[in-house]
C-alpha cells in the first residue's frame, strides 16, 4: 500500500502538542484506550499518544498513513511492549473480516478524504459485538456555528494537516451501522468534540 506524501510541519507541531495536553484530554485518552480488549486496531495513531493508556494485555496493531507521524513515533514507541505498526490506509483496510475486537480512532476521521469509507472498513474488520472508540471533532449544532466552522474549515485543512472540523461525524459513524452508547459532548479547544463507543452488535454485511 503505497504511502502517503506526509505533513513534515504538522506531524513535527501534533507532536510538540501531544506532550503538552491539558489533564482532561490525558484523562479522556486513559478513559477510552482503556476499554480496548483483545486484538486491537488503531487507526491514525500519530505519534503514539494512546499508547501510555493501552491495557497491558491486548494484541496491538497500528496503521498511520503519514511518514513523519511515525517517524515521530518511534521515539515514543514504550520499552518492553509488543506493537505492531504499519503503514495503512483506514478507507482500504489490509485485514480480514471480523478480525478486531476492539478499533480505536481518536481526532483522525476529521482528517481521512472519505472518512465514510473509513467507517465501512472499521465495521467490516470488528467482530460481532466489537467496539468502535472514537474521540472527534464535529460540525456545531446551532446555524451560526456550522457557518464559521464550515468558512474556517478550508484554511484549517490547509494548516491543519487535512483536519475538517465541520464534518457530521457522529451521523457518519450510525449510518455505518454502529450503535453508539457512551456519548459525551465536549470540545477540543474551541472546537466541538464527541467522544464515546460505538458497538458493531452484528456482522458486516
Amino acid at each position: 500500500m503505497p504511502s502517503s506524501a506526509g505533513h513534515r510541519r504538522f506531524a513535527a507541531a501534533w507532536d510538540w502538542l501531544s506532550r503538552h495536553e491539558s489533564a482532561r484530554e490525558r484523562r479522556l485518552r486513559a478513559r477510552l484506550a482503556g476499554q480496548a480488549t483483545g486484538r486491537v486496531l488503531e487507526i491514525g495513531y500519530g505519534v503514539g499518544s494512546n499508547w501510555p493508556h493501552l491495557p497491558a494485555d491486548v494484541d496491538y496493531v497500528g496503521i498511520e498513513p503519514d511518514p513523519y507521524m511515525r517517524e515521530r513515533a518511534e521515539h515514543h514507541r514504550p520499552t518492553g511492549r509488543e506493537l505492531d505498526l504499519r503503514d495503512g490506509d483506514a478507507q482500504a483496510l489490509d485485514f480480514p473480516d471480523a478480525s478486531f475486537d476492539t478499533v480505536i480512532g481518536t481526532l483522525v476521521l476529521c482528517t481521512i478524504p472519505d472518512p465514510a469509507a473509513a467507517l465501512r472498513e472499521i465495521r467490516r474488520v470488528l467482530r460481532p459485538g466489537g467496539r468502535f472508540v472514537f474521540w472527534e471533532h464535529v460540525n456545531a449544532r446551532g446555524r451560526a456555528g456550522r457557518a464559521v466552522l464550515g468558512a474556517i474549515t478550508p484554511l484549517w485543512s490547509r494548516v491543519g494537516g487535512g483536519c475538517h472540523p465541520n464534518r457530521d461525524t457522529l451521523e457518519a459513524i450510525e449510518a455505518a451501522g454502529f450503535a453508539v452508547d457512551d456519548l459525551r459532548v465536549g470540545k477540543i479547544g474551541p472546537l466541538p468534540a464527541i467522544s464515546g463507543v460505538a458497538r458493531a452488535e452484528e456482522a458486516a454485511p
